[in-house]
């Protein structure tokens, strides 16, 4: 039986991602931080307790929700041998060539028999823009008369809402670094793999179409 991936995507949430910004079809906005762990068997007592009250206090300091997302991959190693296959064809001395040989078979048979995950962590940062009424009477004709035209309102909605969205992604981005967290903000390209690894768990190996 057939699929059809226009009725597939009815399910999915997401309208469009514009500079990193994620709009959903409800017209909220999402921002998508990734994040770094932190060792705690490499640190103090006395550097644990400021670490966990550092973090408690960011957490009380929001006003908003926002959500913890961990995502668990199989290590891609392919890029690496790919660079080892380059410097086996361009040796000349023939014992560095035997060398560079077993040594990626060895990593190649070591990659294969033991399933080498990363984990990667994700602050996940809404706005949820408020809704209000057009008003009805004289004043709200006038107001009606006085818009933009709807490409251009629109435009300019996104800008306001995504203004807020990033005060909120600067607050948080703040308290995770405060707590000793290194964090970067997603690009457009970034958030589109984290998505389509996401609804395509099955496909996680295979390269991501962006088009």
């Amino acid at each position: 039986m057939a699929i059809n991936a226009n009725a597939t995507q009815q399910f999915v949430p997401i309208e469009d991602v514009v500079n990193g910004v994620v709009k959903l079809k409800d017209g909220s906005l999402r921002a998508i931080i990734i994040a770094s762990s932190l060792n705690f068997a490499l640190k103090s007592e006395d550097e644990r307790q400021a670490i966990i009250m550092q973090f408690q206090d960011f957490l009380n300091s929001l006003d908003f929700s926002v959500q913890i997302y961990v995502q668990s991959r199989r290590l891609d190693i392919q890029p690496y041998l790919t660079l080892l296959e380059a410097q086996y064809k361009q040796q000349i001395n023939d014992l560095l060539k035997i060398q560079i040989r077993e040594y990626i078979d060895f990593v190649k048979s070591f990659t294969e028999a033991t399933n080498i995950m990363t984990k990667s962590f994700f602050i996940v940062v809404p706005y949820t823009p408020a809704l209000i009424g057009s008003g009805d009477g004289i004043f709200g004709l006038l107001n009606r008369k006085a818009k933009q035209t709807p490409e251009a309102e629109a435009a300019n909605a996104f800008e306001e809402h995504r203004a807020q969205l990033e005060q909120r992604v600067s607050v948080v981005e703040q308290g995770l670094v405060r707590s000793g967290v290194r964090v970067a903000r997603l690009g457009t390209d970034e958030v589109i793999e984290l998505y389509y690894k996401i609804f395509n768990p099955g496909e996680t190996e295979k390269p991501i179409p962006l088009t």
